[in-house]
């Protein structure tokens, strides 16, 4: 076994895109340094911050909790608060919705827990299955749950007065979305990533990304390593989406050439400084919420909804 290169102990992890052997203890401090360099770097936070962190349960949430409490002590002007959403999946949110409940007590962490159906009256298991029994357009759970989720962390954390909304997404998550962004040419999407958090509404609460850097095989590896317990269950949804095969294509160059993903991040970056594209936002007319569109995608989904629950009357 090699020896960590930074006190010559026995190695724990083995970094393939840096070379690096070490320690739990230096890894530990590894990954929260390149957090706290990635949030510095991007000026991702303020010493005064109200930061809102979005908690599923899961690996990534979980260890972005942990994290930011370690920083936030640092800056006793700032504050810290957990959001959960509880989207409606039968048999597989609940074990997360433990788990993150368990870790917000322990870390004495204040934890507001809201649902798809308080919010809007339907879980997603329910949209999902209205819309397949009664509607001729075809999406994806991931498509209704993205729109949900979207809304109701920025709904919550609005309320919540947060100024910032910290989320989970790793460098996988992060490299995966630049490269379906390019399989869909959809270049809207890779002009906006909003590193700068230029906020473009004063109805949108900013959102920053403190793990981006971070691979999703080492917030697993600092997950085991603190003794952080997370949901590992994949989600049932999950099954055929795009996300899935570019995970799979992005998996298999990085264990061929090590820092791929990493250099997908970097090109993604660049892309989007280079197009700064700023895109028109009203008021949706229905719901009065920030749109692109006329009516924005909230409401063209609830207006289905009631208008296929009508028909079942």
């Amino acid at each position: 076994m090699k020896k960590c290169m930074k006190c010559n102990k026995q190695s724990a992890y083995y970094r393939p895109y840096s070379g690096e052997y070490l320690c739990k203890k230096h890894f530990i401090e590894s990954i929260e340094r390149k957090v706290a360099r990635t949030i510095a770097r991007h000026k991702m936070l303020q010493e005064t911050d109200k930061i809102g962190v979005g908690i599923s349960g899961g690996k990534d949430s979980t260890v972005l909790l942990y994290i930011l409490q370690k920083i936030e002590k640092r800056f006793p002007q700032s504050s810290l608060i957990a959001i959960t959403i509880d989207e409606g999946i039968s048999g597989y949110r609940e074990e997360g919705l433990k788990l993150a409940t368990q870790l917000t007590s322990e870390l004495g962490i204040e934890h507001f827990i809201t649902s798809f159906r308080e919010l809007y009256g339907y879980s997603l298991d329910e949209i999902v299955q209205i819309f397949k029994k009664k509607s001729k357009e075809q999406h994806t759970a991931c498509f209704f749950c993205g729109i949900l989720r979207r809304r109701s962390l920025n709904q919550v954390a609005r309320n919540l007065k947060v100024d910032k909304l910290a989320l989970g997404h790793n460098l996988d998550d992060e490299a995966q979305t630049v490269l379906m962004n390019i399989f869909r040419s959809d270049i809207i999407r890779m002009g906006r990533t909003n590193l700068n958090l230029r906020q473009v509404h004063d109805l949108f609460v900013p959102r920053i990304k403190p793990l981006r850097e971070i691979p999703e095989r080492e917030i697993a590896a600092y997950a085991f390593f603190r003794d952080l317990p997370f949901h590992s269950q994949t989600c049932p949804y999950a099954e055929g989406v795009l996300r899935n095969d570019i995970q799979r294509i992005l998996n298999e160059m990085e264990a061929k050439r090590p820092g791929t993903k990493h250099s997908v991040l970097r090109s993604g970056d660049k892309i989007q400084q280079l197009l700064q594209i700023k895109q028109e936002i009203h008021l949706c007319p229905i719901c009065h919420e920030p749109a692109t569109e006329k009516i924005c995608k909230f409401c063209k989904i609830m207006q289905n909804l009631q208008n296929h629950s009508t028909k079942n009357i």
